[in-house]
């Protein structure tokens, strides 16, 4: 009996010191895919993706006259408010405005210039490409080209009336969005 614990101790020894030379096994995360997306919001080819986000936040509206029509008003978009996270669920940046910004954690940010909009689902703000401009600071942020708004939830201009009564009331709506950076491939 001694004979086979020892036997059994000494290979599993031989099975733990196998593993302990063998690199982990890596799993990788699939990478982001354009091809559901309407053309008008696709990155042009010659890119790579950089870095996936899901912002999570707010966007604040405000009850305006419309400018070309007096005695007429509007739900007036005036900024977002949103945490970034990476697919685990960690803040990695935040995005904020006017004007529109992206900030990593390490410093890094940039802002962005709208080429294009493409509708989402009912009650969900549009999709959006934008051109990045140069990043400040060096980080995350640093050489990404093109920001994608993907997978909208929320964020519309409020249903409630906006008119002489309530100018100047300000709404605050939940929205959630995947934010993909990209950078020349």
């Amino acid at each position: 009996m001694k004979m086979l614990q020892v036997t059994a101790l000494a290979a599993m020894a031989a099975v733990l010191s196998a593993c302990a030379g063998s690199p982990p096994m890596m799993m990788t995360a699939p990478v982001f895919s354009q091809a559901a997306l309407p053309d008008a919001v696709k990155v042009p080819a010659g890119h790579k993706v950089a870095m996936e986000t899901v912002g999570v936040g707010e966007i604040t509206y405000e009850c305006r006259e419309k400018a070309a029509m007096a005695s007429n008003f509007e739900w007036v978009f005036v900024g977002p408010k949103a945490a970034l996270n990476d697919r685990s669920g960690k803040t990695v940046g935040s995005y904020f405005g006017p004007p529109a910004t992206w900030a990593a954690m390490d410093g890094s940010r940039l802002t962005g210039t709208q080429l294009a909009v493409a509708p989402a689902a009912a009650g969900s703000i549009p999709l959006q490409l934008v051109k990045a401009n140069p990043a400040m600071g060096s980080g995350a942020m640093t050489a990404i080209t093109y920001i994608q708004r993907v997978a909208t939830q929320g964020g519309v201009a409020p249903a409630m009336a906006c008119d002489a009564g309530s100018k100047g009331r300000q709404q605050i709506v939940k929205y959630q969005a995947d934010y993909i950076f990209w950078k020349a491939a």
